[in-house]
């Protein structure tokens, strides 16, 4: 058996990402290990959930600066499933959180798409057939 345990994903400051992931989207800090060439093992993820976790990785140098909010090049980088598309969706805009669209309605559920404070696009999404059951 596999699974994928975690995503790196790039940041320009350890402190100001915990900050956003957890005010704004209401993630928690899984661990926060200093390492011993001053760098942190960040793990975060969205409360209640088990398993996957985002590494928050400060950029080290200019390449990894520029990739910073565009790892996806553009498209959505992160999927997050919710229970409640609306508890969600109303919680994130009155916490400033910027969607780039109305909710809308497709087939496999209901979705909407907001960029975090890098600018990485996610995905909000309520499937039909909810992972959660």
């Amino acid at each position: 058996m596999q699974s994928i345990g975690a995503l790196n994903l790039l940041v320009s400051d350890y402190d100001e990402a915990i900050n956003y992931y957890t005010t704004k989207l209401s993630f928690v800090v899984k661990e926060d290990t200093l390492q011993l060439n001053g760098r942190r093992w960040v793990a975060i993820a969205p409360k209640d959930s088990n398993g996957f976790s985002l590494i928050l990785s400060k950029a080290k140098n200019a390449k990894e600066t520029q990739s910073i909010g565009c790892q996806a090049g553009g498209r959505v980088l992160l999927f997050l499933y919710t229970d409640n598309f609306d508890r969600d969706y109303k919680d994130y805009l009155s916490k400033g959180v910027h969607f780039n669209e109305e909710p809308r309605h497709e087939d496999y559920g209901t979705v909407a798409v907001f960029v975090d404070l890098y600018g990485n696009k996610w995905d909000l999404i309520q499937l039909k057939n909810s992972p959660f059951e």
